[in-house]
């Protein structure tokens, strides 16, 4: 994936989470660090998708005078597969620990976003990731590439043509860096393709640094930490 993004001149935004990986240890650990230091190279853009890819699940009500709290369950980490419940700080400091990691790896600072593992939110939970500096982003319906679905029912060839006809300008786009359980692998049979079909159509591709979106809330972060 890396060299057609490179080949084709394209940077992304990598949303990162210390997940297992077939080769080395987590894909934030020492193994992996030059891989993410030649993506931080080549000037793509960083955030976090929490450091053990912890999923919501519900909102808690707390009880009186207490803050609302979250049920999530990561898919990675020591407490993989268990439901626990998390107040609105201890979600943000998973969202910090992906990107302090990131940082001390690349020497780059990631974007004040994160992307909720499977997309899962709700209302309060982005309320209160941006309440401690991180917004939240999802993916545009044509953005989503199907990566992750049954190659028995979805094949490449349809997932391509179906991109190619609908997305749109200032649609996020999504995919992953591994998908274990598809049998034909989307990337990087599907990947090239796409970036020229939709050169063609036209488009450039930009970072979320530079998304119409999202930009405002990225430099006027920056600002104020700069500030502080």
């Amino acid at each position: 994936m890396a060299d057609i993004l490179n080949r084709q001149h394209v940077k992304v935004t990598f949303f990162a989470a210390n997940e297992r990986t077939n080769t080395g240890d987590g894909s934030l650990g020492t193994h992996w660090a030059s891989w993410w230091q030649a993506r931080a190279a080549e000037g793509h853009e960083f955030a976090s998708h929490t450091y053990d890819h912890s999923y919501w699940r519900a909102n808690v009500p707390g009880g009186p005078g207490e803050a609302l709290q979250f049920r999530v369950r990561p898919s990675a980490g020591p407490f993989e597969g268990q439901d626990l419940i998390w107040t609105a700080a201890q979600y943000c400091e998973a969202i910090a620990q992906a990107n302090i990691r990131l940082q001390e790896i690349t020497g780059k600072k990631p974007l004040p976003l994160f992307r909720a593992p499977g997309g899962k939110t709700s209302p309060q939970l982005v309320a209160a990731a941006k309440a401690c500096g991180y917004a939240a982003v999802g993916w545009s319906a044509a953005g989503f590439l199907g990566d992750e679905l049954s190659s028995e029912k979805y094949s490449n060839e349809m997932l391509l043509q179906r991109a190619l006809k609908t997305i749109q300008s200032g649609d996020v786009l999504m995919a992953h860096l591994g998908i274990w359980s598809r049998r034909d692998p989307w990337a990087p049979a599907v990947l090239e393709p796409l970036i020229t079909g939709l050169k063609t159509r036209g488009f450039c591709f930009k970072t979320l640094r530079e998304h119409p979106q999202y930009k405002l809330w990225i430099a006027g972060t920056s600002a104020a930490a700069l500030a502080k």
